[in-house]
């Protein structure tokens, strides 16, 4: 039986990749390792504030670690394999 705090902060990270804007994140990062939010917005066609926002939640949630470069920050998944979770609901909606 998993412990209720690991269940609790299974379920705060599920919580916050919980938006459309966010899931897509995860999915890129997950295939792309590190991105830049320059790389992030363009990609996903939306506003850099909408981008920072997004990706500021799922950093303060544990989901996302940052690295400065120069002017650049590099994002990543902190757990990689959260992209499985996004591979297995596509998986899930094509049954």
């Amino acid at each position: 039986m998993i412990a209720i705090n690991k269940l609790e902060n299974a379920s705060e990270m599920l919580k916050a990749i919980a938006h459309p804007v966010r899931i897509s994140i995860v999915e890129m990062l997950g295939s792309n390792k590190q991105l830049t939010v320059t790389e992030i917005y363009e990609s996903l066609n939306i506003e850099q504030a909408v981008a920072s926002h997004h990706l500021s939640i799922m950093k303060n949630k544990g989901i996302l670690l940052s690295e400065r470069s120069g002017k650049n920050s590099y994002y990543s998944l902190k757990h990689q394999s959260l992209s499985e979770i996004i591979t297995c609901i596509d998986k899930c909606q094509s049954c």
